[in-house]
């Protein structure tokens, strides 16, 4: 059930960078708990605010690539959970690391990390196997 919750996190995570919807993108990322992100290429981010900055920049930047999430996996850690998982971009990838905490209202980002790796091994099909 809670993996279930984190991945839906995880797949609006997404789903906010592809549709660049800032205003999404802000909700999903807590209020609560320190909060930092690494794009790839871009030195560490630390704090809301800087995150924040840094997705309104890329959302309203007409160039950035689409990115799809492949392969996600669950790792449950009490009131904390992490997913990593493939991020596809115009046909290369990253490997993501993307950091939840569970809130009141739901499970918030507070570590989104993600750097290039060779394309994922084997066909394309979501793993259904939690790791606890």
């Amino acid at each position: 059930m809670e993996r279930d919750a984190v991945l839906f996190a995880n797949e609006a995570f997404y789903r906010a960078f592809a549709d660049r919807d800032l205003s999404a993108m802000e909700r999903l990322w807590s209020r609560r708990g320190p909060v930092a992100c690494i794009h790839p290429g871009w030195c560490p981010l630390y704090g809301r605010d800087q995150v924040i900055a840094s997705w309104r920049s890329i959302l309203a930047n007409p160039r950035s690539p689409a990115v799809a999430c492949r392969r996600p996996q669950v790792f449950m850690q009490g009131e904390s959970a992490f997913v990593v998982c493939f991020e596809e971009v115009e046909g290369a990838f990253l490997i993501a690391t993307n950091v939840f905490l569970r809130e009141a209202d739901g499970w918030k980002l507070t570590h989104h990390q993600a750097g290039p790796v060779p394309p994922p091994e084997g066909d394309d099909e979501v793993a259904e196997t939690a790791v606890h």
